[in-house]
């Protein structure tokens, strides 16, 4: 057997440590080499519209993957209005909406072209982060995987991108905003942001129960996106850094800005609601039939809008509008006023019947407002008791001695 070369010892020495060397040197750059090819995610957020349902603003998850010729963007706010069961499903609050995937591009044409302002909040994410929320995307947007049922403010376009950072972060950003609250309700954000659209303040303001007067934390606040992007602006990803690393205006705002936040004033409401009282019962001496012809009209819209209310509460999945106490106000039993009112404004009595179910309606309104006081479940209908409980008292001292013996 040959003996050893004692002489080629330090050259098989030198060659290890050569290939160390080589492997201690490589290694960050072959690391580098990975974590560019991986994507960048953003957070694009479109400002509201004019029109009605486009109020709220809307946002999108981007994915910037080098390997794909441009970006794609992660729309959650897709649904087919063609569907058979459409509009029942619609009604009923049984919604179908869908995520799709689609070049940014397209997906921004429509916003440059009505002047809807788009600002994308580029996210600091791990590269395994970044291809996790990548692949899960790609995974959600598949046809068999992409529908879900939308809820306004518990499963919309917004709380669905909230959601997939979320578990990126593995619950962190919801650790982060769960426990802050800046006191917004769903009511008050719902409101401020239909205002411009006075039937849709209306529908809102009117429709939505007790449930939407809960304060938020941040976490639900999430609901609208121009709240998400504030709120990111503050998150942190696991390791303290910013979540967002960057945020570049898109294409710019043309169109009225987002409504400012404004305290209600009571007292243009409680005026107003005092005024027509005094009015109702100067009227009701002077003028009991022209008093009674304006009446009906109030009593069928109160009937009409509390039989939608009911309507809402028992035949539908729209959570948020149950159990509103605008019921007591726009009372559905209105409906029975409209007979012995008619009588009255032709100059005839107006029938037992009419006096018992116009105290009735007091009585609920007296209802409503003792419910208004109670620490269970508040409803901040404080306005509307203050418009309508003074027409309501009006019109029972106008009326109350109109009935047949």
């Amino acid at each position: 057997m040959p003996k050893p070369d004692p002489l080629r010892r330090p050259s098989r020495v030198f060659a290890r440590a050569l290939a160390l060397l080589l492997c201690l040197t490589l290694w960050p750059l072959l690391a580098a080499a990975q974590d560019s090819g991986a994507p960048r995610i953003g957070v694009a957020t479109m400002q509201p519209g004019d029109v009605f349902f486009e109020r709220f603003g809307h946002n999108a998850l981007v994915v910037d993957d080098p390997a794909e010729p441009e970006p794609l963007s992660y729309n959650f706010g897709f649904f087919d209005p063609n569907e058979p069961d459409f509009v029942p499903r619609f009604i009923r609050g049984d919604m179908r909406y869908m995520l799709a995937a689609l070049p940014l591009t397209e997906d921004l044409a429509y916003y440059r072209e009505v002047g809807r302002g788009v600002s994308i909040q580029w996210l600091d994410l791990d590269p395994a982060q970044a291809r996790a929320l990548a692949a899960a995307l790609a995974e959600n947007a598949m046809p068999e995987n992409a529908h879900y049922r939308y809820d306004y403010f518990t499963d919309n376009c917004s709380t669905r991108v909230r959601d997939a950072i979320d578990t990126t972060l593995g619950g962190a950003l919801r650790n982060q905003l769960q426990g802050r609250s800046r006191g917004n309700t769903y009511r008050g954000d719902a409101v401020r942001l239909a205002s411009p659209a006075l039937w849709m303040w209306l529908g809102f303001d009117i429709g939505l129960g007790p449930a939407a007067d809960r304060p938020n934390a941040l976490w639900e606040d999430a609901f609208v996106p121009m709240r998400l992007a504030d709120a990111l602006r503050s998150a942190r990803n696991l390791d303290g850094r910013p979540l967002v690393s960057g945020e570049q205006i898109i294409v710019p705002h043309t169109q009225a800005p987002e409504p400012p936040e404004r305290a209600r004033l009571l007292w243009p409401w409680l005026v107003a609601g005092l005024v027509l009282g005094a009015l109702i019962l100067a009227t009701g001496r002077i003028a009991p039939r022209a008093l009674a012809a304006i009446a009906l009209p109030f009593w069928t819209v109160s009937a009409l809008l509390g039989g939608v209310m009911l309507f809402l509460w028992l035949g539908t999945e729209h959570g948020f509008a149950w159990r509103n106490h605008n019921l007591l106000l726009f009372n559905p039993l209105c409906l029975l006023l409209l007979p012995g009112g008619w009588r009255i404004a032709r100059g005839r009595a107006p029938g037992p019947l009419f006096g018992w179910v116009l105290a009735t309606v007091l009585l609920s309104g007296i209802a409503a407002l003792f419910l208004h006081w109670l620490p269970v479940l508040p409803q901040r209908n404080a306005a509307w008791l203050s418009l309508l409980m003074p027409v309501h008292v009006a019109l029972w001292c106008a009326f109350r001695k109109r009935q047949a013996l």
